[in-house]
């Protein structure tokens, strides 16, 4: 089975902190030795992360909106594309999350609401679309990888975090979709599918406190998530996302296999 291990170089949007930055360094470390390309919004901190592992030589960086106009996003990945020709895998793990209450709708901020839907979800479909033509066309030689990174709340929502958890439960479903589409181009969809996990994004919300009886630390995420990668699992979930994938997704991305080859 294909895996990470086979990539060459690999771009990992969303990577100046969190899960993202940690499984680019960890990718990084493989014995394999790939280029990664961190990349992300703030290019002081990708400049930082590529200054600390400069020994490598094997750490590039890219500053990219995933918000940005269509047409714009379009011509920033295929410069990225015309830059890294033996880009191989691209990993999506940026992504924002907001609590709305609808019990008081006249609080809901539809911008905000509508910027979450947009990064977690919209952009990405845009990202994916205009990687595919490099990726499939690569795929004639050997096997190229998307990595969308979704959630455990993909599978069942926290109430608190309803469009996060709809963003993520739509990413989910289309990775599956994709999967079957893409596996007779040799385009592998690995979708990624992490438990509550420390992150700064709970410092900023004033849940860290709270929420640290629960999570999995960073670092035990990483090494789960990186072991599942390396095996070339079909989909990686770590920590409770594991028994929850197990309990309600089981034999799903199969059922849609065989549905898609009676179309």
């Amino acid at each position: 089975m294909p895996s990470i291990s086979d990539c060459k170089c690999v771009l990992v949007i969303g990577s100046t902190s969190g899960i993202g930055r940690a499984l680019a360094l960890a990718i990084l470390d493989l014995p394999s030795q790939p280029t990664v390309i961190v990349c992300g919004r703030r290019k002081e901190r990708l400049e930082e992360l590529v200054a600390a592992h400069h020994a490598t030589g094997r750490l590039k960086s890219v500053t990219l909106d995933v918000l940005s106009e269509r047409d714009a996003l379009k011509s920033s990945i295929e410069e990225i594309v015309n830059t890294y020709p033996d880009l191989d895998a691209v990993l999506f793990s940026s992504g924002i999350q907001l609590g709305f209450d609808f019990t008081r709708p006249e609080t809901i901020d539809l911008h905000s609401l509508e910027s979450e839907l947009a990064t977690n979800y919209t952009s990405i479909v845009r990202m994916i679309t205009f990687f595919l033509p490099h990726l499939i066309k690569l795929g004639q030689g050997r096997p190229t990888f998307l990595y969308p990174v979704s959630s455990g709340l993909s599978i069942y929502p926290a109430a608190g975090v309803p469009d996060y958890c709809a963003t993520k439960a739509a990413l989910h479903s289309l990775s599956i979709s994709l999967a079957v589409q893409l596996k007779r181009k040799n385009v592998h969809v690995v979708e990624i599918i992490p438990p509550l996990v420390e992150s700064e994004l709970h410092g900023f919300q004033g849940t860290t406190q709270g929420l640290a009886r629960f999570w999995l630390t960073l670092e035990e995420y990483t090494k789960e998530t990186m072991e599942g990668l390396v095996r070339g699992d079909p989909y990686v979930p770590a920590g409770t996302a594991v028994e929850r994938y197990k309990k309600f997704e089981g034999g799903k991305l199969e059922a849609a296999a065989k549905l898609y080859g009676r179309s």
